[in-house]
């Protein structure tokens, strides 16, 4: 089997079989106006305790749940290929299954930075999931200690990254995202039209249907499976 570089772009919606619940559609998280405030930059300077007891709850959270199937399958990819996974998640569950390579988009839970230098690297650095952020709580640079994670109201880092990553990949796969976030949802048009693009969701994905993504409409677990037996089909 030749040596593929295969590229991720993975949503909540494979983390849903771990226990971890999506953002948009039904029963999304942010269909709770309350929850979409806190997870602001309105609601993290505004209310700044509440905001960081709504994220230290996401936080223990994260902590109590496992990778899952595909999250495991796709870190068993890099025995044979060079994988490189972009998420919109903020949970370290990829990382957590064994993959090596993995760029979040929209931060990390498991991770602390300065509410005034966010993307600082001297204020960046992993914080235990179940040890609360506290009010208070000093970044290093006389500001308060948040979560390193995207809020509405902030710019998206690392987009041109994902971009060059993208437009490099032997072979690309859409797993679980709804593609409704800009701009994350501009990454499928960066794949090139002759390799093998796949979209992994239940749902209709008219976006990836009109670019010739092949669609498995599965769940995340039973479709990575799938995926797989794809994959050796197309790149043998």
């Amino acid at each position: 089997m030749t040596r593929q570089h295969i590229v991720f772009l993975t949503g909540a919606g494979i983390s849903v079989e771990s226990g971890l619940a999506t953002f948009r559609g039904v029963n999304g998280m942010w269909n709770n106006e309350e929850w979409q405030y806190l997870a602001s930059t309105d609601g993290l300077y505004e209310d700044t305790e509440r905001s960081l007891e709504f994220y230290n709850w996401r936080r223990k959270q994260l902590a109590e749940v496992s990778p899952n199937k595909a999250h495991l399958l796709i870190a068993e990819l890099e025995r044979e290929h060079q994988v490189t996974v972009i998420t919109q998640n903020v949970d370290n569950l990829h990382e957590r299954a064994g993959s090596s390579k993995v760029i979040h988009l929209h931060g990390e839970l498991s991770k602390v930075c300065s509410s005034k230098n966010r993307y600082d690297e001297k204020y960046i650095r992993e914080y235990p999931l179940t040890t609360p952020i506290r009010l208070g709580d000093d970044a290093g640079d006389d500001s308060q200690l948040r979560p390193y994670v995207v809020l509405f109201g902030e710019y998206v880092h690392g987009m041109e990254e994902a971009e060059e990553i993208v437009s490099n990949a032997d072979v690309f796969v859409v797993v679980g995202t709804s593609l409704m976030v800009y701009p994350a949802n501009n990454l499928i048009i960066y794949a090139h039209r002759e390799i093998p693009k796949f979209v992994i969701d239940p749902s209709d994905m008219p976006k990836c249907d009109a670019l010739g993504y092949t669609h498995i409409k599965e769940s995340a677990g039973n479709a990575v499976e799938i995926l797989l037996q794809k994959l050796k089909e197309c790149i043998d």
